[in-house]
């Protein structure tokens, strides 16, 4: 699995912290990460909107499966990230939210709180939210009986947004010019993005502002 992570830069500080732990967990499984936003607070500076598009072009591109990303309290990049046709972002504080979002929603990214209830121990705490999130099988349900009714609920919520949401590029075209531009200009994001998309009309979209 290809796993994009993502700082904003109210908590960029926290990024060499998340990267360490997501890396420990990833590298026992067998996942590849890819850190695309800020790495510190001097970075390339994103927000929690910046972050949204950077997912969505991300995840409906297929260069990456999945995305983390977060602010200081997750709701602002959870909300950002769920705007987006083909992104489906849970909110995430504890190990436990990882795998019942793992099984039951079975999306493909997760938004963490990086400053609220991050204190002593935080980096324990977001590695076993790694565990949970990427050790073993997803959509299996839980309990393990309802899991018919809980993968139904969960295609059809997809259908449900596609259906609801503009497409994309089109959707992506009605911005700002420049919240495009500033989202897409940091090199990390541009390399694992030009090395790993799937699909050349994004590939191309992408160009127009790099």
């Amino acid at each position: 699995m290809k796993i994009a992570l993502m700082n904003e830069f109210s908590q960029a500080a926290k990024n060499p912290v998340v990267l360490e732990q997501l890396q420990a967990v990833a590298s026992a499984q067998g996942h590849t990460i890819f850190n695309v936003g800020m790495d510190g607070d001097q970075d390339h500076r994103l927000t929690y909107i910046h972050l949204g598009i950077m997912s969505a072009l991300l995840l409906n591109s297929k260069a990456v499966d999945f995305v983390v990303a977060g602010c200081g309290t997750g709701q602002g990049a959870l909300m950002s990230l769920n705007a987006y046709p083909g992104v489906t972002c849970g909110y995430c504080i504890e190990p436990s939210d990882a795998y019942l979002f793992a099984q039951i929603n079975n999306g493909n990214a997760l938004s963490l709180p990086f400053a609220k209830g991050f204190g002593w121990g935080a980096e324990l705490n977001i590695k076993y939210i790694f565990e949970k999130a990427f050790t073993g099988v997803k959509g299996q349900g839980y309990p393990p009986e309802r899991k018919a009714s809980q993968v139904e609920n969960a295609q059809i919520l997809d259908t449900v947004k596609t259906s609801l949401a503009k497409d994309l590029l089109s959707g992506l075209e009605t911005l700002d010019p420049e919240l495009v531009k500033t989202a897409v200009a940091g090199e990390r994001f541009q390399q694992c993005f030009f090395e790993n998309c799937e699909d050349e009309k994004f590939a191309e979209f992408v160009r127009r502002f790099v």
